[in-house]
């Protein structure tokens, strides 16, 4: 096999940095779990000594830590000092839970995909589901982390403004449905925003529906909020304003199914919010960091969840707005528009 030397030495540099941003993966959970990055942020430059002391933890193992973090761009490092400093813009990411671009539940997600990796090898080969139900923990905690910021960066400032008077229906006071919604922070959130309406959290997960109650007791919502237990074609109640389903669609075995249920249950003139990973309609336009971030966590998440139920469509998190389209369509809806959209997310509204 001819070997073009270059081309060779081009993909081991790759490959090595790739080696090390997956090792990292594991340090920022130990980062985030020790309040390392939240001890360092806005404390300016620490010796080792300072920031284990701070944060009650051993020097020589958070030497080795911060060097590993300043070899890899998370903090900087003065050699003439010996002290390390996190900038303040990665303290946004690393160490403020409320920021829009908070990543340490996406390092959550990782140690999760990583931990369940036999069950999807295995399903490689059998062609058989793995439910979400089947994963680590891991998989729900992160997600919930690493998705919240998001949704309160966006959900009530430009997503549902962009739709056609929904707004002005919530708050007024509405009836709204949030379909697959896991944890309850998007349900959480709509009800803080619009205190005259009504909400209600489904999700098939038993032990999301649990968290997501405690999450609505503890921000004092429990009068207008409530979850229950309930799968996407069968979930209870009929005259809703506002269904949401919030990234959750593509995972569903039989989301035409789903999209049909939906449109059973809106009261006329009801609007059906459809937030989705942002894709274009074919794989070559999707090849992006963006992109690939999406398609491995579909290879492992997303499509054998939806293989797991009946139908398996299995759309993959990178679906694109046409094949949405059609699968809300077969669902009897007559309009679809794609309302607004952010670099990670399409969101789209639909009408019967």
């Amino acid at each position: 096999m001819p070997i073009d030397q270059a081309k060779l030495e081009k993909f081991m540099g790759l490959a090595v940095g790739e080696i090390g941003a997956a090792m990292n993966a594991a340090l920022v959970i130990v980062g985030d779990k020790l309040g390392l990055y939240k001890a360092m942020a806005g404390a300016g430059p620490m010796t080792p000594t300072e920031l284990a002391q701070k944060t009650g933890t051993t020097e020589r193992y958070v030497r080795e830590w911060l060097s590993a973090q300043a070899a890899g761009g998370f903090v900087t490092y003065d050699a003439a000092t010996e002290r390390f400093t996190l900038p303040d813009e990665q303290a946004f990411a690393l160490a403020v839970e409320d920021s829009p671009v908070y990543l340490p539940g996406a390092y959550q997600v990782i140690a999760s995909v990583l931990k369940d990796e036999p069950r999807i090898t295995e399903a490689f080969r059998t062609g058989a589901g793995v439910g979400w139900h089947e994963h680590c923990a891991d998989l729900y905690q992160g997600t919930e982390r690493f998705f919240r910021p998001n949704y309160a960066a966006n959900l009530v400032n430009s997503w549902i403004p962009a739709l056609d008077g929904v707004e002005a229906k919530l708050k007024s006071g509405a009836k709204v449905a949030d379909v697959g919604c896991g944890h309850g922070a998007s349900t959480v959130l709509m009800a803080k925003a619009y205190p005259k309406s009504q909400f209600v959290g489904f999700d098939y997960h038993a032990p999301s529906i649990e968290f997501a109650w405690k999450s609505a007791e503890k921000a004092g919502l429990h009068d207008r909020v409530g979850f229950q237990v309930a799968w996407a074609k069968e979930f209870p109640g009929k005259g809703y304003d506002l269904v949401a389903f919030f990234d959750c669609l593509h995972d569903m075995g039989d989301p035409a199914g789903a999209a049909a249920h939906v449109r059973q249950s809106l009261a006329p003139g009801g609007v059906w919010m459809i937030v989705e990973p942002f894709a274009h309609d074919h794989v070559e336009q999707n090849l992006n960091p963006v992109g690939r971030v999406f398609y491995s966590a579909s290879t492992m998440v997303c499509t054998p969840a939806s293989r797991s139920q009946e139908v398996g469509l299995a759309l993959g998190a990178q679906a694109g707005e046409a094949r949405m389209r059609d699968v809300v369509m077969q669902g009897g809806f007559k309009s679809f528009r794609r309302a607004t959209e952010t670099p990670f997310n399409l969101v789209f509204e639909a009408r019967a």
